[in-house]
């Protein structure tokens, strides 16, 4: 009986995840450079999942059973999801999503004092035939390897320009070799963004510089929108929801924000939580209140 059941279930099973990438497939074929971007940044904002920590680094609380942890990132409103070819090539074909970011930057705790040097692990026409809807690279600002990074991102960013797919740059100013300027009141982060821009990204992400005043010197250095990452795991997440607010309030246009979401006990929550501030214009009182 249990088989029977299976049987008459499993096709339909297929058959609407099938529908699903279809519906995906059809959709970007015709999709162009602005399409693709209002997707993914539904009036120039965004709150963008990166999920791509497994490769740098693992076990890694929150992405031990990825379709879960995706399908709660999904219903709790992203707008994007960053991941690596592999997970991205498997969550295509299971969900018909059509927001996946490829990140193409790879490196691991394993690398010693190369650990920050980011390497290209896939273009931008692969990252296309694999379902992605945008390309991801990743430059560490000041470390020894940033040539190599740099030209990594501009080889991206060209590959992705005749193909119409949006380019999002994760720049970080942190490596030993940074040189900070006395008058630079964002400790590097107005540069990191203006490097993404330069260099032809669409979309930036980039740390919090510690105030409103700052962040307003970054968002005013660059045309493109700016993203704010989370910041490493253990603050709280209503200190968080300050900071997203803060940084709307200021020509921010939303958040890149990982371990601080997956890593949760309640993903989809605080997903919602940071789509009210981003899309509904939301305090972090009000948002908070989403997380029960």
């Amino acid at each position: 009986m249990i088989r029977s059941l299976w049987e008459r279930v499993l096709p339909q099973k297929v058959a609407c995840a099938t529908f699903q990438v279809m519906k995906h497939w059809r959709r970007r074929m015709t999709d162009n450079l602005e399409d693709r971007l209002a997707r993914i940044l539904p009036g120039g904002k965004g709150v963008w999942i990166p999920m791509d920590h497994g490769v740098g680094e693992y076990p890694e609380t929150g992405l031990e059973r990825m379709d879960s942890a995706v399908d709660s990132v999904i219903e709790g409103g992203a707008d994007a999801i960053v991941l690596h070819k592999g997970v991205l090539s498997q969550q295509v074909d299971r969900t018909g999503w059509d927001s996946f970011v490829c990140h193409v930057s790879a490196s691991t705790v394993h690398g010693g004092a190369r650990s920050q040097a980011k390497v290209s692990v896939a273009n931008a026409e692969e990252c296309w035939q694999r379902g992605a809807m945008g390309v991801s690279g990743q430059v560490n600002l000041g470390d020894e390897s940033e040539p190599e990074m740099i030209s990594q991102l501009g080889t991206l960013t060209t590959e992705a320009f005749p193909l119409g797919m949006p380019v999002l740059g994760m720049i970080y100013p942190r490596g030993p070799n940074l040189k900070i300027a006395d008058d630079d009141d964002t400790g590097g982060v107005a540069h990191a963004a203006r490097i993404a821009w330069e260099l032809g990204c669409n979309v930036v992400k980039v740390p919090w510089t510690g105030s409103a005043d700052s962040f307003h010197q970054v968002t005013e250095a660059v045309p493109i929108p700016v993203l704010i990452a989370g910041g490493p795991r253990g603050i709280p997440f209503r200190e968080l929801l300050d900071i997203v607010e803060a940084a709307m309030g200021v020509g921010g246009s939303g958040v890149c924000m990982g371990r601080q979401v997956f890593g949760t006990d309640d993903t989809a929550a605080h997903v919602a939580a940071l789509r009210a501030i981003i899309h509904d214009g939301a305090s972090a009182a009000e948002a908070v209140e989403l997380l029960g």
